[in-house]
């Protein structure tokens, strides 16, 4: 499979569309029978009223969510064609990105970081675009009115403004004005969101919206055992993935080692970000599917002996879909 994908031929669009629906057939049978799905944190609630929270029937839930995240492998492979991140176009990024977004069932339903994801792909189109740039005053203005917006959706997605100094850091020499005009384009969707909490007669409150950002990080998270047998060829294939990266890391133009760098700290920056929501969600890490999706593709497309990477991608697929069926 993963030699079919090694090759940029557009029929490999209707493969993936066919992988999507196998990884996510077994759970849409045994749905639930209500799927919950709040798309905007509670202190942005009054930009949208009323009840929607089960707006969708879990079948429906399950097929929007899986139109957004096919559509999302194709702008997530478009990306790293455009900026030769591999080296030479491929359908691996889209191929590993459908597969991760399938890895615990909570990804499988329509949820705020799912939506987030069509934000950070947004930034990581613009970023990248900072190292040819003459002028990133724009760009970065832009970064932080995206920033801010994904935070109204999903608030731990405010830690990403760190990912847009991380980039004028690997990409730009040191210019101030660049680094204090995201937090103007941040302010600016914050600002008007101030004033619909004084023409509400909340701005009193306002404030409490950055509360979660003193939360202490924990020292334990409760995770169902299943899950963590299914990391286990994650973490295998993420290992292989950064020796081989290293082993030619240095060999790499300079653009292509910056962005892999600003793709790893953007991987740990939303990885640790989840702490500040006040109940613990797998479908958090969502965020995190991007960056290591890239770093999956990178190494499927440099591995040698086909029958390991190709077993081992197998041993991916049938475990996803083996726990899917074991947590109903």
């Amino acid at each position: 499979m993963i030699n079919v994908f090694r090759s940029y031929n557009p029929i490999n669009i209707l493969w993936l569309a066919i992988l999507l629906f196998l990884l996510r057939a077994g759970y849409a049978y045994n749905a639930p029978p209500k799927l919950e799905f709040t798309y905007l944190e509670p202190f942005a609630r009054m930009l949208a009223p009323g009840a929607y929270q089960y707006a969708f029937p879990p079948l429906v839930n399950i097929f929007l969510a899986g139109v957004l995240v096919f559509i999302q492998g194709l702008l997530v492979n478009r990306l790293v064609n455009q900026n030769n991140l591999l080296s030479k176009p491929s359908f691996l990024p889209a191929l590993m990105y459908i597969t991760l977004s399938g890895l615990f069932t909570p990804f499988l339903v329509l949820s705020p970081p799912l939506i987030c994801n069509f934000l950070l792909i947004w930034m990581l189109y613009k970023l990248f675009s900072l190292y040819k740039g003459d002028d990133a005053k724009s760009i970065t203005y832009d970064l932080g009115m995206i920033v801010a917006i994904g935070s109204l959706i999903y608030f731990p997605f405010i830690y990403l403004f760190l990912a847009i100094w991380a980039a004028l850091m690997l990409f730009r020499p040191f210019i101030w004005r660049e680094w204090i005009i995201g937090i103007m384009g941040y302010g600016t969707i914050y600002f008007f969101l101030a004033v619909g909490y004084y023409l509400s007669g909340n701005l009193p409150i306002f404030y409490t919206i950055w509360t979660p950002l003193t939360a202490k990080f924990p020292t334990h998270v409760t995770i169902n055992y299943n899950n963590y047998l299914v990391l286990i060829p994650v973490i295998v294939i993420t290992v292989l993935g950064i020796i081989r990266l290293r082993q030619v890391f240095f060999r790499s133009y300079v653009q292509v080692r910056k962005s892999f760098q600003l793709l790893f700290i953007m991987f740990f920056i939303t990885g640790l970000s989840f702490y500040i929501k006040a109940e613990f969600s797998l479908t958090h890490f969502l965020l995190c599917v991007i960056p290591l999706s890239v770093l999956f593709a990178y190494y499927f497309l440099y591995a040698s002996a086909r029958w390991f990477y190709e077993t081992l991608f197998v041993i991916l697929l049938v475990s996803i879909v083996y726990f899917q069926f074991n947590t109903f």
